[in-house]
Formats: C-alpha cells, sequence, structure tokens
C-alpha cells in the first residue's frame, strides 16, 4: 500500500490453508497486514497494484511485492513503490526488502515473525518517501477459524530508524470469507503517533477473485476513521511465477 506502511502489507481469504499447492498465489494484499504463511521454498509470487490516495498526501502509485521462498517456511521479499505521483511530480519511491520465520502450531493456526528494511530511495521532500532507512518488525497470527473463515493478527514497532523518536506501533485485525473464487476480507488497522508521524486509524474492505490457481485479483478501498488518516481506492494482481529454483 502507501511506502510507509510497505512494511508488511497484504494478504487474500481464499484457499490459505498450509497443504495448498506450491502453485497456488497466496497474497498478502490488499490488506495493510501480513499473513504468516511464506512462499513455497524454490517459488516465487509477484504481487503489484495501483492505488489513489485521498486527503493532505494525495497520491497515485503502483506498488510491487517480490516474494522468494528460500526454504521450508524462510520467505524473502523485494519491495516498493515503482512510481508515486503527487502534486510535487513523479518518480520512484523507496524501496526495501523483508524476511519472514513462519511456523505451524496446531493444523488451524501459524504464527510469523516478519522484519524488514526500507531504503530512502525516494524524494522526501516531493512525499514519495520517508527520507531514511526505516525498519520494523511484526509479530503475526493466522487462524482458520472455520472452513470459510480466516483471521489475521499484526502487532509490532515500524518507522524504527537511527536518531528518531519513540516508535510507531502498527496493529491489524482482519477477517476474510472465502466463496468458492470469490472472497471477501475486512481490516481494521492504526498506527499509534511516533517517528514524527501523528495516529491514523482506518477500516478497509476489498473484493478478491481468482481466475485460475497461481494468479488472484484484488479491488477494494480504506477509510480513514481518526483525523488525518486519508482514504485509498486499490486495485491489484498476485501472481505465483513457478518454481525458479531447486
Amino acid at each position: 500500500m502507501r511506502p510507509a506502511l510497505s512494511l508488511a502489507l497484504l494478504w487474500c481469504v481464499t484457499d490459505v490453508a498450509r497443504g495448498q499447492s506450491p502453485r497456488a498465489a497466496n497474497p498478502e494484499r490488499p490488506t495493510f497486514a501480513t499473513h504468516a504463511y511464506a512462499v513455497a521454498p524454490g517459488y516465487a509470487e509477484l504481487e503489484q497494484g495501483l492505488r489513489v490516495e485521498g486527503g493532505a498526501g494525495d497520491a497515485t502509485a503502483w506498488d510491487y511485492n517480490l516474494k522468494i521462498g528460500l526454504v521450508r517456511q524462510v520467505q524473502f521479499a523485494f519491495f516498493g513503490a515503482g512510481f508515486i505521483h503527487t502534486s510535487a511530480g513523479g518518480g520512484v519511491g523507496d524501496v526495501g526488502v523483508a524476511l519472514k520465520l513462519s511456523a505451524s502450531v496446531s493444523p488451524r493456526a501459524t504464527l510469523a515473525l516478519a522484519s524488514s528494511v526500507s531504503f530512502p530511495t525516494g524524494d522526501a521532500g516531493a512525499r514519495r518517501g520517508a527520507g531514511r532507512t526505516q525498519g520494523g518488525v511484526l509479530a503475526v497470527a493466522s487462524v482458520d477459524a472455520s472452513r470459510r473463515l480466516h483471521v489475521d493478527v499484526n502487532l509490532g514497532p515500524v518507522a524504527l530508524a537511527a536518531g528518531a523518536s519513540q516508535p510507531r506501533w502498527f496493529h491489524s485485525v482482519g477477517a476474510g470469507v472465502a466463496l468458492g473464487r470469490y472472497g471477501l476480507t475486512t481490516e481494521l488497522y492504526g498506527f499509534t503517533a511516533g517517528a514524527g508521524e501523528s495516529a491514523e486509524w482506518g477500516g478497509l474492505g476489498a473484493v478478491t477473485v481468482r481466475p485460475a490457481e497461481w494468479i488472484v485479483v484484488d479491488a477494494g478501498g480504506s477509510v480513514g476513521l481518526w483525523r488525518e488518516t486519508p482514504h485509498l481506492l486499490f486495485v491489484g494482481v498476485t501472481t505465483n511465477l513457478g518454481a525458479v529454483f531447486k
């Protein structure tokens, strides 16, 4: 989603069981949070999407997240904003890397620790980046509450940087319902004040569709529920690229 939120970003509600085919797409978008699962070892998955942001920081952007399964339950990712257009002009945004360590604790529950670092490749003066290297760590829990209902919970400090003020904490609860090839997902998310930013709270809703096992399309929006939290509209696609190494 937004460059400042790319420390996590996003999941799909359909077919997230750990026994699924390694060729099945399992996106972290379109929510702000991440699920606890990892891409199968040797496989790659590309998430990308367009977003339109309203409010004080009006922007249109193309975001991406390339995930690669290293070994079982370990995932590495390259993410960022490939292009952002604001009132100050257009250009690339910040980019980063992330590592997710996942562990199944029961047939229905999986826990993960997702750490990330983003780099100031975007122009902060034009509102296309943070202007500094930042890190974050998220504790993640994913639970299949029933055959159709899935829940994700995220909590952790983000926007960690040298010389920064108090850390900013991200927290979210998301729930999704699978309806065959289609899905509905909702999320309540928030950021505490810190790192020079005010607190944000929002609610998200989206629909997903899986035309084939290896591809998932999403569309929806987010409504700011607190002060300067921006509204968002987005559309995206996640593609499982198949095996890239053995």
